[in-house]
């Protein structure tokens, strides 16, 4: 499993925790030096982490360098550029699981600018357009763990 822009490791660990072996890459070495300090607590998988440049020229998580994932996971997080690229590195029968903030979030505070908000319906025409099942989808208001404007969504990887 990958997730991507991890941060503190939050989900590494909790998928750690189910037995997965989980990369977790982010940009930021503080967050990452609290989740390896946290992933010494995980009881049967294992998660590892990667101080990556999500934003740079050339995608740093080439299928050449890390091979097909089984799942990835993002959230919080939204860089345009390579979210096409995502279902590319998904293994046959893989699931992308996406949720970050979509338009309307500037009621709400940050993120509030564009670049960093959904479009809407952008996370289920990211799945048109590159082939994936979608398993499920939301758009909405949510309230926990703060109020926010959120898109989610799971979607497979066909054989």
């Amino acid at each position: 499993m990958l997730d991507l822009a991890c941060g503190n490791g939050r989900h590494s660990i909790f998928l750690a925790n189910l037995g997965f072996e989980v990369l977790g890459v982010d940009s930021n070495p503080e967050a990452l030096a609290l989740a390896r300090e946290n992933a010494g607590h995980t009881r049967h998988g294992s998660a590892q982490f990667l101080e990556i440049d999500l934003e740079g020229a050339i995608w740093p998580l080439s299928n050449a360098d890390f091979g097909d994932w089984d799942g990835i996971v993002v959230t919080n997080y939204l860089y345009r550029p390579y979210l096409d690229v995502l279902p590319s590195l998904l293994s046959q029968q893989g699931f992308l699981i996406y949720e970050t903030f979509a338009q309307g979030n500037a009621a709400f505070g940050k993120p509030a600018s564009p670049a960093f908000l959904l479009d809407p319906a952008e996370l289920l025409l990211l799945a048109e357009r590159t082939g994936l099942r979608v398993v499920a989808y939301e758009d909405l208001y949510t309230d926990q763990p703060k109020p926010a404007m959120v898109q989610r969504l799971c979607a497979q990887k066909p054989v």
